[in-house]
């Protein structure tokens, strides 16, 4: 993958991962587009990094196709479409006690806003033969984030839906890289935007997680990992599933017996 030159859009792009991967696409002579629900925040940013946005509701196939018709019309072909919008909600109790808008809007976010993007660039990308989609998934997609199905549920779905735009559209020259981070400092896991983690928690910084998702797909990488010692994990879970969960049930209640709680800003301190 060459970034010089590409036009790219990244979703959730106002803070975060979003914004770290602004960053590091910019640095690479990429051109940005940003894209985020949160105007104030997406205006500060765009303003910081010097490139364009568009105020946007993932969840809105109508707002990503007007998303992806004012970016080809400002700078032509789309090259890289990142879906990076996310959210954890969490469970007050067991594992289906979330309630159903929360269940909806992960699979909304997670899933159905991914499906709206692929849907929007593909036919173009197909008729060039080249275009690259890059959908963040989680760790939490090949293991599970305890305290948090519908978050696990829909990562897992989420990393489905990239191997079957693998599979289908390698041969018409696509691109497609699933990234699947554990823990990183971001608003969504309780830090501040840009604040470095504790060198003990096995959190990584956001600027971190943009190098390891840029050097993967110069790779062209399908699974990009930016926890290497997830595929440990990965492995492990696929050699003996019982097992893997005897474990992860041990871990749940070690989580509670330290923290209180499942809760995953208390959670990622003990990972």
């Amino acid at each position: 993958m060459v970034f010089e030159g590409k036009t790219a859009i990244i979703t959730g792009g106002a803070s975060g991962i979003g914004k770290a991967l602004a960053k590091a696409f910019l640095a690479e002579g990429t051109q940005v587009v940003l894209c985020d629900m949160n105007p104030d925040t997406l205006s500060a940013t765009a303003a910081e990094l010097n490139c364009h946005h568009v105020v946007c509701n993932v969840t809105d196939e109508d707002a990503i196709r007007s998303l992806v018709a004012e970016t080809c019309e400002r700078f032509g072909a789309i090259d890289i479409f990142c879906s990076n919008a996310g959210l954890a909600r969490g469970e007050p109790d067991h594992a289906a006690s979330a309630d159903n808008a929360i269940w909806q809007a992960c699979f909304d976010v997670h899933v159905m806003a991914q499906v709206y993007a692929a849907r929007a660039v593909l036919p173009a990308m197909i008729e060039r033969g080249e275009g690259y989609l890059v959908n963040m998934a989680s760790a939490a997609g090949l293991l599970s984030q305890i305290g948090d199905a519908a978050y696990s549920a829909t990562k897992h779905a989420s990393v489905g839906f990239s191997e079957s735009l693998a599979i289908t559209h390698a041969d018409d020259g696509i691109r497609v890289s699933v990234v699947c981070p554990q823990y990183v400092a971001t608003p969504l896991t309780g830090y501040r935007d840009g604040e470095e983690a504790g060198s003990t928690s096995g959190t990584i910084s956001a600027d971190q997680a943009a190098r390891t998702i840029v050097e993967g797909m110069k790779r062209g990488d399908f699974m990009i990992l930016t926890h290497p010692e997830v595929e440990g994990y990965f492995q492990n879970k696929a050699g003996d599933y019982n097992r893997w969960i005897s474990g992860m049930r041990k871990l749940r209640k070690s989580i509670i017996e330290k923290t209180g709680s499942t809760r995953l800003e208390d959670m990622h301190k003990h990972m």
